[in-house]
């Protein structure tokens, strides 16, 4: 990678509106000259979810005030940018059309080159953008409507080890945010009741942590705690206690960073044995990308099992964990670079799997498709 390049890029995959302006310079070195996020949450939380069309609209209204907001902020205008980069999938086809229809009129317009992004390459890149990760390196890509292991090789090549077979991890915990009457999004509510509870005060199964391949579970311990609230409040006209709810809370949360840490080490043992080549002056890297990733217990946790397999770590910052418009400019940066270019018939996909070669993933979600 040579040459200064800068890349407008877009997100709006489900409930944040996103643009924002990412330059390589000669060195390499990645800048965030602006980054616009601009979410829905007050628009869904009475639903205790993201309502599709509700996402769709709110998208359609705001993709231009980002795109404006972030050209301001760095003073420059469409004709400075080498490309706009845009996510076209996976994600909700009502927000993907709002996104890819926006940047094809920006590029068109300018006469700029168009690159359409795969959302989960730009969480699985990430590392490159924040720690100048070199590749090959192993991410779990965590977030509300995916959970994978990747072994990153290139922007435009991937490979699944394992993942969710049901629900999402971020999904079971903004699930688990309903049932408790703690709002959305779920993550944030989750961690900071979890903050006041007894992570040992009930006991609530780890799926799938027996079994020796690196696919995960969460639909059985979400279930397991319904039945635990609905057994707490039986008999009581007032629910379960507030004690009782940040006890629930933090043990569930610990099971969930649990089921994650344990099949990461299994990840990472793979890793190895599939011939990463260790030096004296690189070590592997184990990346944490996607929302989840924004947890402290799951990070903590994720970096203990990284130095215990003589891993590096890498999480982003909490601005690059949630969804965001850098990384899709990072991303489109890098197949920019390496001569992918699409054209003006570019289509959203609501499904859109990082590893092709690989079986697709039980499960649909709550809010992508699995890959």
């Amino acid at each position: 990678m040579t040459g200064t390049l800068t890349v407008l890029g877009l997100e709006s995959s489900c409930d944040e509106t996103a643009a924002s302006i990412v330059r390589r310079t000669d060195s390499g070195e990645a800048q965030v000259l602006a980054s616009i996020v601009l979410d829905q949450a007050g628009l869904h939380d009475a639903y205790g979810g993201v309502v599709p069309e509700i996402a769709a609209r709110a998208h359609a209204g705001k993709l231009d005030i980002a795109v404006e907001r972030a050209l301001d902020e760095t003073g420059l205008a469409i004709a400075d940018m080498d490309a706009v980069a845009v996510t076209a999938g996976p994600g909700l086809i009502g927000g993907l059309l709002s996104g890819v229809m926006c940047a094809k009129g920006l590029a068109a317009g300018a006469g700029k080159p168009l690159i359409g992004v795969n959302h989960l390459a730009g969480h699985a890149l990430t590392p490159r953008m924040t720690d100048n990760a070199g590749y090959p390196y192993l991410v779990l890509l965590a977030s509300g409507g995916h959970c994978q292991f990747i072994v990153v090789r290139a922007p435009d090549r991937f490979q699944r080890l394992g993942g969710t077979i049901d629900d999402a991890p971020g999904e079971a915990f903004d699930k688990v945010a309903r049932m408790l009457g703690l709002g959305f999004p779920g993550g944030p509510a989750v961690e900071d009741a979890a903050a006041r509870g007894d992570p040992r005060g009930f006991e609530l199964p780890r799926p799938l942590l027996d079994r020796e391949d690196m696919n995960l579970s969460f639909s059985g311990l979400k279930t397991a705690v319904l039945r635990t609230r609905d057994r707490l409040a039986n008999g009581k006209c007032g629910g379960i206690s507030d004690s009782d709810r940040d006890d629930l809370c933090a043990s569930f949360q610990l099971a969930v960073a649990e089921c994650l840490a344990g099949k990461t080490s299994r990840a990472c043992h793979h890793f190895m044995d599939s011939g990463f080549s260790r030096s004296a002056d690189r070590r592997p890297l184990l990346a944490v990308a996607g929302g989840v990733a924004a947890n402290s217990l799951v990070r903590n946790m994720l970096s203990r099992v990284a130095e215990d397999t003589g891993f590096s770590f890498a999480a982003p910052p909490q601005e690059y964990c949630t969804d965001n418009a850098a990384m899709i400019a990072w991303t489109g940066l890098e197949l920019f670079d390496r001569g992918h270019r699409d054209g003006l018939d570019l289509e959203a996909r609501p499904r859109w799997p990082l590893d092709p070669d690989a079986p697709p993933m039980l499960g649909s979600g709550k809010r992508m498709a699995k890959a």
